[in-house]
This record gives C-alpha cells, structure tokens and sequence, in this order.
C-alpha cells in the first residue's frame, strides 16, 4: 500500500510522464529502421522530386548507424550529467527533433546516414539521463513504478514506427518520429531540476523550492538535511570513482557482463527488431509482414514484462538457460524453414512455421538474455566499483552496430537461411557461456556479492540506508 499523499504522486507522475517523451522518441527511432529501409528500397512509395532508392548495403547502414552514434553519445552522456538532469534533456531535445529533419528532407541516402546517426547521440543521452532524473524525484514507495515507465514508453515507441511505419513512407514516418522529441522540448521547461543534483551543486534553495514543487504541501527541511547529510558524506570519501581501483577480482565481472552483452547482440533478435518487415516478407507467402513484426513485437513487449516477475521467482540463471535453449532451437528452425523454401513453390497454409518460430525466438529473448543482461551489471559489481558496468554498456552499443550492420552481409553471403544458422550457433555457444562462467545471484544480498568479488579486507559494508539519497553526478 503506497503510504504517498495523493498531490506527491501527482506532481512525480506529470513529471516522469514529460521525461518519458524521451524514451518514447528512442523507442520511436529503434523501430524506425525495419519500415523504413523497407519503403526506401522500394520505388513506388517515392512521389517526391527529392527521392532516391537504396540498395542493401546502404539499407544496412541506415539501420546501423543509429547504433554507432549510440556508442560515441554514451560517453559525453554520462558526463553531460554533470550540468544537471532536466537541462541536459532540453539541450538534446531540440537536436533530437531537428535530427529527424535531416531525414524528413533528406534528397540523399548521406543525409540520411547523418541523421541516423546523430539521432543515435541524442538517444543514447537521453537513455542515460531520463533514469537517473525518474528515479531522483520519485518517493521510495512509488520508484519502482516511475521507473517502468521509461521503459514502457520506449517499447510503446518500437511498437508505434511498426504500425505507423505500414501506413505512410519513410519521410512521413520521420516527420511523425520527430513530434516525440519536440514535444519533451516544449514540456521539459515546465518540470524542476532534481533537488538532488542541485544539493550536490550546493544550490540550496533552488533544491528546497524543486523538493516543494515535487511533494506539495511537506515539510522540506528534514528530507533536505538528510540529503545534505548524505551528500556531505560522499563527497567526503575518496574513493568512489571505481576507475581508480581496477583489481584483479573485478576481471571475472567484467567478463561475464561483456560476454553476456556479446550473446544478446549476437542472438539474431537485434538484428531481427532492425529488419522485421524486410524478413518477414521474405518468410511468409498469406501473411502481412508490417502486421506480423507488430505482433512479434507486441508479444516481446509482453513476455518482457512477465520476465520482471519471474526473475526473482524461478532466478537469473534458470531463465539464461531456458531463454538460449530456446533460442537456439527456434533460430536453427527459423533458418531450416527458410531453406526448405527457397525456390519452391508453397502456400501460405505453411505461413505458420516460420511465424511461430519467429515467436518463441522473441519470447526467449524478451524474457532471459535481454534483461538479465542488463541485470548482471547491477549485480555483479561492488557497488563502489558498479560504474565498471559502462564497460558492458559500450561492448552492448558496439556489439548492436556490429550486428545490424553486418546481417546484410551475413543474408548476402549465407543466404537468410544460413544467418540465422549462424545465428543459431552463437546462441548455442552463449548456452555453453552461461551453464560455465554465469552465476546465480537470486536472492543474495548486496553485501554478499560485495563480498563474492571484493577482498575482505577492502571490503566496506555499506548499508542500504547509507545510500538511500546518494547520487554521483
């Protein structure tokens, strides 16, 4: 029972809700690509003096593109965070949109190559940003819940470009992506800096004024002591920067979060969310295409939220290897049926093979290796070394272009049949990983995993209420 007065929760949500235009515009541009590059190679959808056709490489590359652009915007992002939260979503906000207009005007593919690519700073920015600012304004009671909704407004935006994408061309689509970016411009002014952030920069009254706005009607000075309190402290110590203390026993973490991000990428279903429609059509005979990737992708967005309940009941590791078992049996299935039916004349009573293969391959995925992932980095590290974890995430961006941007060579020279062979075979090697090297962390505490891979004797406990408020910026 959310013990949060009813004006709390509702100045936090207005806010969370205007940050989530953010992730809501990631989500746009990741499914962007898979109706796009599809429209853009064909030369009917084009009625414009500026418009141009794309080949398959060039297609590969505007699907990828925004994935390199990912990994360089990581870096600045997480230091940008040092200027504040809201203010960083408002400079990026409105070169997000103008992004997209490079797109939207686009009279060739290079401009759309820039777009794809700038878009993908923007986002990974954002990506970074929107979390830590959900999670500094909201109650403890209701934290968890604001938090899901930036991931759920970054699915609902995957979804949106897939059926948006089967009713308009490209550049409308582009124009129609660029609306979530400018609106988060427009909206973002009327929300406050986390108070948070604003302690930390010894901004003391504004940080009083923003913690007011966001519980109307509380007494401030005793949660802005224990802030300040915290915050004192932490600047006190000094060893906090992880990158300063690289040890030996922080080798095993790191490999196992990197191995895990390599297996995800690798898997075939990053590639598959970026070209859906273009390999769907190549699969199905009776059924849409543009309406199967929505299915495909509504029911991952499904089996992704059953996966947070299950992940503390069955475990981490169970679920890793049920989610490759399957995986790499559906992948192989996909491919064997694409064989099958290559050149050969068949109905679409068979429709339902690669359909379903298709399925249970993104269910797999949606609910092991592609959030346990991401889980790992928070649970593996010692919490004084947890920044480590931008390790994995800048393997996860690299791995992402790699893989998208090479499926149009793998298609070419393997056949489709044989990149999801391949893709097969990958996932059967990260089952081997996983049973190996991946741990089981259900149920074990924050202490007991800082103690797994922390010497005792550089060990320092720190205790969940130590960390309630703190931040680093």
């Amino acid at each position: 029972m959310w013990n949060v007065e009813a004006a709390t929760i509702f100045q936090q949500v207005i806010a969370t809700i205007i940050v989530a235009f953010g992730p809501l515009a990631t989500g746009l541009g990741k499914g962007y690509s898979s109706p796009a590059v599809v429209s853009m190679q064909d030369a009917t959808s084009h009625n414009s003096t500026m418009a141009f056709v794309i080949n398959d490489d060039q297609g590969s590359w505007v699907a990828s593109l925004s994935l390199l652009g990912a990994f360089f915007g990581g870096v600045p992002g997480g230091l940008a965070m040092k200027f504040g939260r809201q203010k960083i979503l408002l400079i990026v906000s409105l070169p997000f949109c103008l992004s997209w207009m490079l797109t939207v005007f686009a009279n060739n593919v290079y401009m759309v190559y820039a777009s794809a690519f700038l878009c993908g700073v923007c986002s990974a920015i954002i990506s970074l940003v929107t979390p830590v600012y959900i999670s500094e304004i909201a109650h403890p009671d209701i934290r968890g819940c604001l938090c899901s909704v930036a991931k759920l407004a970054a699915n609902v935006g995957m979804l949106s470009s897939f059926v948006i994408g089967s009713y308009v061309n490209w550049r409308q689509l582009a124009m129609i992506v660029a609306i979530a970016p400018g609106v988060l411009f427009v909206l973002v002014w009327a929300i406050p800096e986390t108070p948070s952030y604003l302690m930390y920069k010894e901004k003391n009254i504004e940080a009083e004024q923003s913690y007011g706005w966001l519980n109307p009607g509380q007494d401030v000075t005793q949660e802005i002591q224990t802030m300040k309190d915290n915050i004192d402290d932490m600047k006190g110590e000094n060893g906090m920067s992880c990158y300063n203390e690289w040890r030996r026993d922080l080798i095993r973490p790191v490999l196992i979060t990197c191995g895990l991000m390599v297996f995800q990428k690798f898997s075939g279903a990053n590639a598959f969310n970026f070209y859906a429609v273009s390999i769907l059509g190549k699969a199905f005979v009776g059924i849409n295409p543009y309406t199967a990737a929505v299915v495909v992708v509504l029911v991952q967005i499904i089996a992704g939220t059953v996966s947070s309940f299950l992940i503390d009941v069955v475990g981490r590791l169970p679920l890793l290897i049920v989610s490759n078992v399957f995986m790499t049996i559906a992948l192989a299935g996909f491919g064997t049926f694409l064989y099958w039916v290559d050149g050969a004349e068949i109905g679409g009573a068979w429709d339902w093979v690669p359909f379903t293969c298709a399925l249970i391959f993104q269910v797999a995925f949606a609910v092991g290796i592609s959030p346990i992932s991401w889980l790992y980095i928070g649970e593996l590290f010692p919490l004084k070394h947890r920044g480590l974890g931008a390790i994995a995430n800048s393997v996860s961006y690299v791995c992402s272009f790699v893989s998208v941007k090479t499926f149009a060579d793998f298609r070419r020279y393997l056949g489709l049949h044989g990149a999801f062979w391949l893709y097969a075979a990958i996932s059967l090697v990260g089952l081997l990983f996983t049973i190996i090297f991946v741990p089981e962390t259900k149920g074990k505490n924050l202490d007991e995993m800082q103690k797994k891979y922390t010497p005792q004797e550089k060990y320092t406990p720190i205790r969940e209420h130590e960390i309630e408020n703190r931040l680093i910026p």
